[in-house]
């Protein structure tokens, strides 16, 4: 009323009481939830001068949990990328990141869009059956046989500080 110059206020005609309305409008959509959760999970840091953006989305929630990620682009490695890629697809939602870049630019990528777990298939791969899962939140980097590898995710995704 007072930058609009308009008197707003009602008259009620059985009291002569005069008052202002107020409207309270409680609104939830899906789109208010969505927008505040990735208002939340964002976030921004500089990292060795360079800026890292991360979604910070929970495994639960994430539209890919889990990217597979070969060093290079050998074909030993892609074989054994694709199997542990087709291994994980049915219990987790499950990416292949063969995009152009060094490993450390992968990972930045993919932190970017919120994958929580990368799997890197490295050359040691090849001898030992093992790969490194790297966290995105934390950064930090695990050694896990194939065989235990769905497992190991499970728990990381059932970990009960995850934010």
């Amino acid at each position: 009323q007072e930058h609009s110059k308009v008197d707003l206020t009602y008259l009620d005609p059985e009291t002569n009481d005069r008052y202002l309305p107020w409207v309270i409008e409680p609104a939830v959509s899906v789109e208010r939830i969505f927008i505040t959760l990735l208002v939340d999970a964002y976030d921004e840091d500089i990292v060795n001068n360079e800026p890292r953006v991360v979604l910070h989305l929970h495994p639960n929630v994430a539209p890919v949990q889990v990217a597979v990620v070969p060093l290079s682009k050998k074909e030993d490695l892609i074989k054994v990328a694709r199997e542990v890629q087709s291994s994980l697809q049915g219990q987790f939602r499950v990416e292949y990141d063969q995009t152009g870049g060094n490993i450390g630019r992968r990972y930045r990528r993919q932190d970017e869009i919120g994958t929580p777990f990368c799997i890197t298939i490295d050359f040691d791969t090849l001898n030992d059956k093992a790969v490194t899962i790297r966290q995105r939140d934390s950064t930090q980097q695990e050694r896990v046989a194939i065989s235990d590898l769905a497992a190991k995710l499970q728990q990381l995704v059932d970990a009960p500080d995850q934010d």
